[in-house]
């Protein structure tokens, strides 16, 4: 039976049209979150988090969750591409990814960016949230 250690929140942005960023093709980030994970071994962690894109029809973006502050490619946990289906409309895009191989810390730090076609803009909400959880 798993047991709870910790549960953090993440919020860029609670509404649509904030931050109004264009994207570009270098990641940007926009969660960061520290689970308390108390030096388990092989925690389970959980991530979710909402992005809300608009752009031009077609226009691609990249959404990437990296272990640690940094983006580093070696720290990938999960990646998933998207691709704006509306012209103008505010489009919401949620993921949801878990780190079964974190290693032991008393602390996991899970970093959220994107990335994309410069057309392609950050309209909000933003937020990354995660549970971490023994096996």
């Amino acid at each position: 039976m798993g047991v709870f250690l910790d549960m953090r929140t993440s919020m860029n942005s609670a509404t649509v049209g904030q931050p109004g960023l264009s994207l570009s093709e270098s990641p940007t980030a926009f969660g960061t979150i520290g689970l308390q994970t108390q030096g388990v071994v092989n925690p389970i962690i959980t991530l979710n988090g909402t992005v809300g894109v608009t752009g031009e029809l077609g226009d691609t973006f990249v959404v990437e969750l990296v272990r640690g502050f940094l983006y580093d490619p070696f720290y990938i946990i999960y990646r998933a591409e998207g691709t704006i289906g509306q012209n103008g409309g505010a489009e919401f895009h949620s993921f949801t990814a878990q780190d079964l191989s974190a290693p032991p810390a008393l602390e996991s730090v899970y970093t959220s960016f994107i990335s994309g076609v410069s057309t392609a803009v950050r309209t909000g909400p933003e937020m990354l949230y995660g549970i971490a959880a023994t096996g």
